[in-house]
């Protein structure tokens, strides 16, 4: 499945890079039109926008529906057709319609892969179109992620970002005060080491993947993407202190992936856990007693001072025919005030700085679930996509995650298998381009 899915992506960049190759619709050359934020504009001509989504309808048909109703009202001559595509679908109806050179104008894509067809000549640059209060009012890090060589290739949406969950019970054991909570991550182990020696249980469970590298600043790859950059005594040293930690049980010795971290949480066997929201609705099942125990803080940062998000945004093709409209569209969306209606029918975060100052974001009503929205909406002002403009991440996150196992699991040595790693990763890379 993995082999198809790598030959497909690799023809889908492919094409796109062809495609792009062959010129778009002009607007590459010299700056564009800034566009407006939402206010009224009659188009020049009669134009349809074709707008995709992922996985939207129809949960969210009577919002959307009433977004295009605004946006068509105050822009006379517009008009916008949704469509809306499952998540495994809607990269190859994206290379179908726009090799048959019915390129839809207005696209949901993840950052990732936004970044790919960016950095392949396939989308707009929409630095080009947008005005500097437009661009200031995402957050930076956010905004940044799908910025490559200096031209931004996606308007940010609605994103997500982990919090920490800390089982108040045996914080409290343990001699710890949970009404201040660790800021950094070396505070989190101190916390995580004194759990373990007044109560016996591990301090968290940690799942053994490329992002540990980035929230400690270790580079993946290079600045170009074109070679492993994170063969490094830094790297080294932080999986020098993994080891460490899991000799100690400060950590789980185990390679724990989410249902896995889930099961240790609920059973106290862990008094931390590092996630998204989502992990409220398990342990409210499985745990009753144990939700009844956990708040929820903003993640303590490593040494890179950032917070991992994982952002969906709206791209405008570079075939698209009507690229004005397109992108004045996308900002239309992705601005302060529809971004804060979107994720009060939605419960997402927005990347719109303006928005998480609405009450919705700010207010809790002493619930985990409301405790775990403000977490993470205080905490996406250091929030980052990671593995941005990465080709073939998935290969190399396989390739990461064998070599931690070969370490931390097998006893490897250290320097060895991150030498082993590179040269694989360089080779994936290599056949990749």
């Amino acid at each position: 499945m993995r082999t198809n899915r790598k030959g497909f992506m690799a023809a889908l960049l492919t094409m796109f890079m062809l495609l792009a190759a062959c010129g778009g619709n002009g607007n590459t050359q010299g700056a564009a039109d800034t566009v407006s934020n939402g206010q009224s504009t009659a188009a020049a001509k009669d134009v349809t926008l074709e707008f995709w989504t992922i996985a939207l309808q129809p949960t969210f048909n009577d919002y959307f529906n009433d977004l295009i109703a605004k946006y068509e009202e105050n822009h006379p001559g517009v008009k916008v057709e949704w469509k809306d595509y499952p998540y495994d679908a809607i990269s190859q109806r994206l290379l179908t319609s726009t090799a048959s050179d019915k390129s839809p104008d207005v696209v949901n894509l993840n950052t990732e892969f936004a970044s790919q067809l960016g950095s392949k000549g396939a989308l707009l640059n929409l630095g080009e179109y947008l005005t500097d209060e437009q661009a200031k009012s995402y957050f930076e890090g956010i905004y940044n992620s799908t910025v490559l060589g200096g031209k931004a290739y996606a308007l940010p949406w609605y994103t997500g970002t982990e919090v920490l969950f800390m089982n108040k019970k045996l914080v409290e054991k343990a001699g710890l005060d949970p009404a201040n909570p660790p800021q950094t991550r070396e505070e989190l182990v101190e916390w995580a080491r004194q759990v373990h020696e007044k109560t016996g249980a591990a301090g968290y469970a940690q799942q053994l993947v490329s992002k540990l590298f980035p929230i400690d600043g270790i580079p993946i790859l290079n600045e170009d993407k074109t070679a492993a950059a994170f063969n490094t005594p830094e790297a080294e040293a932080m999986i020098s202190q993994m080891r460490d930690l899991m000799k100690e049980g400060v950590v789980l010795k185990e390679d724990a992936d989410f249902s896995k971290q889930i099961q240790y949480f609920s059973g106290e066997q862990t008094a931390f856990q590092l996630s998204g929201p989502t992990f409220i609705n398990f342990i409210k099942t499985s745990a009753p007693d144990v939700y009844k125990n956990t708040i929820a803080v903003p993640l303590p940062t490593g040494k890179a001072n950032l917070r991992l998000s994982n952002s969906m945004n709206l791209v405008v093709p570079q075939k698209s025919k009507n690229p004005k409209e397109a992108v004045e569209f996308a900002a239309f969306i992705t601005n302060a005030e529809n971004q804060t209606a979107f994720s009060k029918v939605a419960n997402t975060l927005p990347s719109s700085r303006t928005s998480i100052q609405d009450p919705f974001f700010t207010d809790s009503d002493g619930s985990l679930e409301a405790e775990a929205k403000v977490a993470s909406s205080q905490s996406l002002d250091k929030a980052t996509d990671y593995m941005v403009g990465v080709p073939s991440a998935s290969d190399i996150n396989a390739a990461l995650t064998r070599g931690l196992q070969e370490i931390l699991m097998n006893g490897a040595d250290i320097k060895e298998t991150l030498n082993k790693v590179e040269k694989e990763i360089n080779n994936i890379i290599s056949q990749g381009s």
